[in-house]
C-alpha cells in the first residue's frame, strides 16, 4: 500500500512538473486558441505568397495562435470575408479599405465600421505604359487614344478614372478605352495594337518589363495630378520608380501610389491583434528575406499612409510600446 501511494506521489509530482513546464512555454499566458484565416489573391498571385509567409511566422512563433494564408478573389473578396466573420485578418489596398469602413462605392449599405488597421505595409504603384509612337507625354495626352483600362469595374479601372478624370479628361468617353488584362495589355503594347495601358502592380512587373522590352516608356503623374487626388481620396501618395528599374528606364519616373493595408476586425481580440504586430516587426527581416515585397518595412511607416482609418487597439498598443505612437 506505501509502495502505491508512493508511486501515485511521484506520478502527481510529475504531471505537476509537466504543467509547470508546460506554463512556462505559454510565453502569451494562458489565451484561448485563435485560428486566424488570412485570404489574399490567387495562389500563383504575389500576395498569396506575402500572406503565406506571415502566416507561417505566425503560426510558428505565437503558442495560441493557428494561422494560415487562404486563395481569394482578393482585395474586395477579402474585405467583404472580414465583414462577414468568415476571415480573420487580411490584406487590400487602402482605398477598398476606406470604402469599405465608411460604405462608399462597392460597399455602398455594407458599411463595415468594425474594420481596425494592423499595419501599412508596401506600396501598390500605379504604372501607366505607352508606346514611343503614341506622342503621349502626360496623362490628359491620353484623350483620343487607345488605352488599356484593365477589367470594367475593377479597382485598376478605378485608378484610370481618378486619375484621368483629375488630369482634365471625361472618363471614359475621351479614351477608347480595352477592357482588358495586364498579360494582353503587354502583347497588344509590344505589338502596338494600343497607345498605352494602366497597371497597377509592385516594381518590377512583368507585363511592364515586357512592354519596356518592346521600347515603350512609363509616364510620369505630375504633381499637380497627386495633389489634386489627394484632396479628394485620402489614399494617394507620391511614388518614385527608381531609373533602371525597367530595360530602357534611364531616369527615375514619379507616379502615384496606394499603401497594401493589413486590416482585422474588432471582433479580434486586443491581445491576440497585439502579438500578431509584435510577431510581425520582430521578424520583418526574415519575412523582407522571404518576399522583397516585405523587404526594407519600419513601424514607423506602417502607420502612415493608411486613408486615416482606425488602428486596432491591440496594434497601437505596440506601435506606443515601441514609441511610434505617443
Amino acid at each position: 500500500m506505501k509502495k502505491t501511494t508512493k508511486l501515485v506521489a511521484i506520478a502527481l509530482v510529475a504531471a505537476m512538473a509537466v504543467s509547470t513546464v508546460g506554463c512556462k512555454k505559454q510565453a502569451t499566458g494562458s489565451h484561448p486558441k485563435v485560428t486566424i484565416k488570412f485570404p489574399t489573391a490567387t495562389a500563383s498571385g504575389a500576395l498569396y505568397a506575402v500572406g503565406a509567409a506571415i502566416t507561417n511566422v505566425w503560426d510558428t512563433n505565437i503558442d495560441f495562435v493557428s494561422a494560415s494564408s487562404q486563395a481569394s478573389n482578393g482585395g474586395l473578396d477579402n474585405l467583404n470575408q472580414i465583414a462577414d466573420g468568415e476571415s480573420q485578418v487580411s490584406i487590400a489596398i487602402s482605398s477598398n479599405c476606406f470604402q469599405s469602413y465608411y460604405g462608399l462605392e462597392t460597399f455602398t449599405g455594407h458599411e463595415n465600421k468594425k474594420l481596425r488597421v494592423i499595419a501599412g505595409l508596401y506600396f501598390n504603384p500605379n504604372q501607366v505604359v505607352v508606346t514611343q509612337k503614341s506622342g503621349i507625354t502626360e496623362l490628359k495626352d491620353v484623350k483620343g487614344k487607345h488605352f488599356a483600362v484593365a477589367a470594367a469595374g475593377s479597382s485598376v479601372e478605378g485608378e484610370c478614372n481618378n486619375h484621368f478624370t483629375a488630369a482634365g479628361l471625361k472618363y471614359p468617353d475621351d479614351i477608347r478605352a480595352e477592357y482588358i488584362a495586364f498579360g494582353d495589355a503587354a502583347d497588344m503594347l509590344q505589338n502596338g495594337t494600343i497607345d498605352g495601358a494602366w497597371i497597377m502592380s509592385g516594381t518590377p512587373a512583368a507585363a511592364v518589363s515586357q512592354a519596356c522590352s518592346a521600347g515603350c516608356k512609363l509616364l510620369d503623374i505630375s504633381d499637380e495630378v497627386i495633389l489634386k487626388l489627394q484632396k479628394t481620396y485620402p489614399w494617394y501618395a507620391a511614388y518614385t520608380i527608381p531609373s533602371g528599374t525597367y530595360p530602357g528606364q534611364d531616369k527615375d519616373v514619379q507616379t502615384s501610389a496606394i499603401k497594401m493595408t493589413m486590416f482585422t476586425s474588432t471582433d479580434l481580440d486586443d491581445e491576440t491583434v497585439y502579438q500578431l504586430t509584435k510577431t510581425l516587426w520582430e521578424h520583418i527581416d526574415e519575412l523582407g528575406e522571404a518576399q522583397r515585397n516585405l523587404k526594407g518595412l519600419t513601424p514607423q511607416a506602417a502607420v502612415l499612409d493608411i486613408a486615416r482609418l482606425p488602428l486596432h487597439d491591440g496594434a497601437a498598443r505596440y506601435y506606443k510600446e515601441i514609441g511610434v505612437l505617443n
